[in-house]
């Protein structure tokens, strides 16, 4: 039977998937900003219930990549009103976190091996971004191929943990 915190996590998970990337794409700083938050909070709020969740269940690796998760949101939601270029301090740290935790949570195999794998590439993808960064790049949140490059495959982990939430018990 499905609980109505895994319902409530899904749906977090659903309006990051979409808020998130639809923020990327926007012109108006005010309107990415909003699109942002609302992707922010929704996905502190599903991580917080998947951590819970996959701890109470005895999946601890799981269940720190999520709180992992929860930090690295937590960091780009806080510079998220500062702007583009003045937030990549903390989109930076974000996304570093975002990196750790979806390894945290693709290398044991609670999850479907596609959905590993899709988490697995973002990371690497996010990483790669951020050593860009580091290394003196000139990225935003917004750049293409990178970071931009990471995010269809974060959605797709998104619907997958959205999937293994929702799917009827066997």
């Amino acid at each position: 039977m499905r609980s109505t915190l895994d319902t409530i996590a899904s749906i977090g998970l659903a309006i990051g998937g979409i808020f998130g990337p639809a923020g990327t794409f926007v012109t108006s700083d005010a309107l990415r900003e909003t699109l942002w938050a609302i992707d922010g909070v929704a996905l502190v709020v599903a991580s917080a219930l998947l951590t819970m969740k996959y701890q109470r269940i005895g999946n601890d690796c799981v269940a720190a990549g999520f709180l992992t998760f929860l930090a690295g949101e937590s960091l780009l939601l806080s510079g998220n009103a500062a702007g583009l270029q003045a937030s990549m301090p903390s989109y930076v740290g974000g996304i570093s976190l975002w990196a750790a935790a979806l390894i945290m949570i693709s290398v044991p195999n609670t999850f479907a091996l596609w959905m590993r794998l899709t988490g697995l590439i973002a990371a690497v993808l996010f990483l790669v971004s951020v050593c860009m960064v580091l290394w003196g790049a000139p990225l935003l949140p917004t750049s293409s191929p990178l970071p931009a490059a990471g995010y269809p495959f974060l959605v797709l982990t998104f619907a997958g943990w959205i999937w293994t939430l929702l799917r009827p018990e066997r």
